[in-house]
């Protein structure tokens, strides 16, 4: 019947809301007996003219405070039904959120975010009338009968055994339901996960759809989703009226046994008109909190399809448990390092805790135990299929120096990102070896590594606020002047003064700042932060060259002073680097200094020269004029 040990265990301090939502349900059952017996007493003594003025009195004045304790009851009930879906929806929240945390940033390798964030509301919010109704309505429903009965025993036996025989196929036609409804909810709840994901997808690239004149193609698609999601609503909606309806049935037909039996005792004589009277106006309340219980029933049902996911994402396996804590030596050593990511992302079947210890679900992994002969990655333990692996990084040999300024260059998919990942602790699941300050980075607890290496990439998030929020996010105590300092280090501060200063509002994803704008500021945030390690990784990509520079002077300034590692696509910008490292597939193709690896006229040379006449190109190039007329632009940019 819908009993999740482990959910109520969860959030067990729900109990008292719901052992309190009982007890005055209970109450109010109670009134309604004492009252019910007072009228029908008073109707029997009115048939045979026995009733006097203070029988009336008394009766009168038992209604009324039963009217008044019910109404009481109903209003505690409601309070106590609040109270424990408050308590539910804040401890799940809090539950997802700690454990995202604890997951890391490498979260979305196991569950996608459209996913946690439709759990995390929707999901929790369908818990309500789980903890709210349906539970206090479960134990009520199986306590009201059994009160019911022992009372009218003292009344009839055979009327009292008939209405409680009849309140068991109420719940015996919801088990039967339930099957069903189970498999029908779980397909329910996938296609609103779909649509779901469908749609932020489509309004996180609404942009690019509009420039590309795709919009059609994903309305069209979006329509889809939206006429699969809601036939799989009438399907729900068709099998609650139909559940309803027999419940109902069965709610009525029991009632209508017990009246008839009543009417049968009292012909016989074995029961009196009160008695009868009384058997008549409460057989109703031995079906309607069962009723009333089938009717949460498939609110419920959704809200348990619902912490099926929710316990799916807390049973992700995490990381365990890192005691080291980063060495003043912030040197880093990468030894025979590997790397890979699969192919096709996680399934929604697939998201099992099982599943996600042997890695079936998520993007990365250790190199596998067993292989296949035709590739296919076999687990270790079961010899089960999973899919294949694209390896990224392979035997990788790297050493980052305290105070160094290195380089990771090479074409687009050489590793170079996946590397910075591993670093920063993004990327877990690697082969080899990672040692800061010879310390293995995998034992190196999260805080205290984010604490010592901050990361800026060319998508550097910034928040929805102001710039004094962005920015005290990489040092919450900072004063004003520091921050002051830090923008005039980027060459923001000019700009933000123009604007309201510090308080100066930035929208979503600061889109009223451009693009090199936005990259300053989060240099600004990453120079308060004050780490020991750096890395940028492509922070000067798709900016502009004031920008550009901008950021490259600050970069050439903390190195000597931190270990700083620069990734980028441009070679002009790595060139005073102690030492670069070349990747190509993978692997390290050739490293040193700029001057070495030019004389080897190796890997890095053939793409220096590239990029020389690429970024020269069109100095000697001829263009039209307005009138038509081709004319040659030479290297000072003047119309030769």
């Amino acid at each position: 019947m819908m009993i999740n040990k482990r959910l109520i265990g969860t959030v067990s301090e729900s109990k008292k809301y719901i052992v309190g939502n009982v007890a005055v349900q209970w109450c109010s059952l109670a009134a309604n007996m004492a009252m019910m017996t007072s009228v029908t007493g008073l109707l029997a003594s009115l048939y045979t003219k026995e009733a006097g003025k203070d029988s009336i009195l008394i009766t009168v004045a038992v209604a009324a405070a039963a009217v008044i304790i019910r109404f009481g009851c109903t209003v505690v009930s409601s309070h106590m039904a609040y109270l424990s879906a408050k308590t539910v929806k804040k401890m799940l929240r809090d539950k997802i959120y700690r454990k995202l945390l604890r997951l890391g940033p490498s979260y979305n390798e196991q569950v996608k975010t459209s996913e946690i964030v439709q759990v995390a509301v929707e999901g929790v919010e369908q818990l309500e009338t789980y903890f709210g109704a349906y539970l206090p309505q479960f134990f009520y429903a199986m306590l009201a009968p059994l009160t019911l009965f022992a009372y009218l025993c003292f009344v009839s036996v055979p009327s009292a055994f008939v209405l409680l025989i009849c309140v068991p196929l109420i719940p015996v036609s919801i088990a039967a339901v339930q099957t069903w409804a189970k498999k029908l909810l779980s397909k329910y709840w996938v296609q609103y996960t779909a649509l779901g994901d469908t749609f932020l997808e489509n309004l996180q690239g609404l942009t690019t759809l509009k420039i590309y004149r795709a919009d059609g193609f994903k309305h069209e698609e979006m329509n889809r989703e939206a006429e699969k999601f809601r036939r799989i609503t009438m399907k729900v909606l068709t099998m609650q009226l139909n559940s309803i309806t027999i419940m109902d049935m069965i709610a009525y037909g029991g009632a209508a046994l017990g009246v008839i039996m009543a009417a049968t005792q009292f012909r016989a004589g074995k029961v009196s008109l009160s008695g009868c009277l009384l058997i008549i106006l409460l057989s109703a309340d031995f079906f309607i909190p069962m009723r009333q219980l089938g009717s949460f029933f498939h609110v419920a049902m959704n809200g348990m399809a619902a912490s099926d996911k929710i316990f799916r994402l807390l049973d992700l396996p995490e990381r365990e448990e890192r005691t080291e804590a980063v060495p003043e030596d912030c040197s880093i050593v990468c030894s025979g390092l590997c790397f890979s990511y699969r192919e096709s992302g996680p399934s929604d079947a697939d998201m099992t805790p099982q599943n996600m210890s042997r890695g079936s679900s998520g993007t990365n992994l250790r190199r596998a135990d067993k292989s296949s002969s035709d590739g296919t990655m076999m687990d270790s333990d079961e010899g089960a299929s999973v899919s294949k692996e694209r390896e990224v990084l392979h035997d990788v040999r790297m050493e980052f120096p305290k105070g160094g300024f290195i380089s990771i260059v090479g074409e687009s998919g050489c590793g170079k990102s996946t590397m910075a990942a591993i670093l920063t602790g993004r990327n877990q699941g690697y082969g080899g070896s990672v040692k800061i300050g010879g310390v293995e980075l995998s034992d190196i607890r999260e805080e205290d590594l984010m604490k010592n290496i901050t990361y800026v990439s060319h998508q550097s998030y910034l928040f929805k606020g102001t710039v004094r929020e962005n920015l005290l996010m990489g040092k919450p105590d900072a004063p004003d002047p520091d921050l002051w300092a830090v923008l005039e280090r980027v060459n923001l501060a000019d700009f933000l003064r123009d604007e309201q200063g510090l308080d100066t509002v930035l929208s979503e994803k600061a889109s009223n700042l451009s693009g090199g704008q936005c990259q300053r500021l989060a240099l600004a945030r990453a120079l308060l932060h004050d780490s020991p390690v750096y890395i940028f990784d492509e922070a000067t990509s798709n900016i502009d060259v004031e920008s550009e520079n901008d950021i490259m002077r600050e970069i050439h300034s903390l190195a000597g002073k931190k270990t700083v590692i620069l990734i980028s696509h441009r070679l002009a910008n790595v060139a005073a680097s102690d030492n670069i490292y070349v990747m190509e597939k993978g692997k390290v193709a050739e490293n040193g200094s700029h001057e070495e690896l030019l004389a080897r006229n190796g890997v890095y040379a053939g793409l220096w020269n590239v990029q020389q006449s690429l970024e020269n190109y069109g100095n000697q190039q001829e263009y039209p004029d307005n009138r038509g007329k081709y004319q040659s632009i030479g290297e000072e940019g003047t119309m030769a």
